[in-house]
């Protein structure tokens, strides 16, 4: 397969000629964006999945929820349900997707809206008078109908999208000029004993705006395991053998730390927001025990009963007070007038 995407080049050239054409004429506005007098904050990458927005955006979700009331518009990649949706105690995930009803299910508080049409859902949320205070749009980078405030752009340490094709030779769906719209860089799943001396070579490698910060951020795993009915400590379970399950874009940096926790395991590996068929579901009810992530936990769990999630949080290393701070500055321009 990686050797077939590089007979896929002319195709790339042809897909990355249409994207800068499009984005040409959103910048010379041609097409039009549309602005709002309201923090509007995107989590977003230039690049197909694997890049950790679901955690930036719940570290994002819970920090800010301490200060202001708070909502996320997602898109509701493979739901059942059409248009405009917000999330209530009565959602499935089929309706608004995995992802989205992930946040929900931590952040019960928070608006969690869904709608292809990001300006549509917008004017929905205004319209209904839902609108919080500060709202994020999760992967909506691409979205140019929609001008946000500040753009959070996320690539990964060992994938940066300077080193990256466009699709389908490489994983780019958008021009790697378009990384001057963000506010800040985050660099995710760095490696554990990340140097300064790596940190400058990436920073070098993106030559960065002059008003662009760039973070770096590390994926942290839980202790635990959590079930419907319990919770048990990883390093219980050396002594077992178990199932992984996961249907995201990435599953390496998952696989790479049960192995350090010298776990026994088999890996199931499915694409990424994958919708499990009933013959799945009767050969994963066969498994002993299986661990999955929690994206892929919310719809898994009402169909199986022997399954748990390994939590995973972003942690900062290093700036993280400059990163909410930045955040707050931008937020409080609005509020304050």
């Amino acid at each position: 397969m990686h050797i077939l995407r590089y007979f896929l080049f002319p195709f790339s050239v042809l897909y990355g000629a249409i994207v800068l054409i499009r984005n040409y004429m959103y910048d010379i506005q041609f097409l039009k964006s549309k602005t709002y007098n309201f923090p509007l904050i995107v989590i977003g990458n230039l690049s197909v999945g694997g890049t950790g927005k679901t955690p930036m955006t719940a570290y994002m979700l819970k920090f800010l929820k301490e200060k202001y009331s708070v909502g996320m518009l997602s898109r509701g990649y493979k739901r059942k349900s059409e248009g405009f949706y917000v999330a209530n105690e009565r959602t499935t995930v089929e309706e608004i997707g995995d992802e989205p009803f992930q946040l929900f299910s931590n952040f019960p508080d928070a608006i969690i809206a869904v709608d292809a049409d990001r300006r549509n859902g917008i004017q929905q949320l205004q319209n209904s008078e839902k609108l919080p205070e500060v709202l994020l749009l999760d992967d909506a980078y691409q979205h140019r109908k929609v001008q946000a405030g500040y753009y959070v752009l996320l690539t990964t340490f060992d994938s940066l999208f300077v080193d990256d094709f466009m699709l389908p030779t490489g994983n780019l769906r958008d021009t790697k000029n378009q990384a001057k719209r963000a506010a800040c860089i985050v660099i995710t799943k760095c490696p554990e004993g990340i140097t300064e001396k790596d940190k400058e070579r990436v920073i070098t490698k993106l030559k960065p705006e002059a008003h662009q910060k760039v973070y770096f951020t590390s994926i942290s795993y839980g202790d635990k395991i959590v079930g419907k009915a319990e919770t048990l400590y990883l390093n219980s379970l050396q002594n077992l053998s178990f199932t992984l399950v996961t249907g995201i874009a990435k599953p390496t940096y998952l696989v790479n730390y049960l192995k350090e926790q010298n776990l026994q395991f088999e890996h199931l590996s499915y694409p990424d927001h994958h919708n499990f068929s009933d013959n799945e579901i009767a050969q994963l009810r066969k498994k002993e025990m299986i661990i999955t992530t929690e994206k892929d936990y919310v719809r898994l769990q009402n169909k199986l009963n022997n399954i748990y999630y390994l939590p995973i949080e972003t942690s900062f290393l290093g700036d993280e007070e400059l990163f909410q701070r930045n955040l707050i500055t931008f937020i409080d321009r609005f509020h304050k007038n």
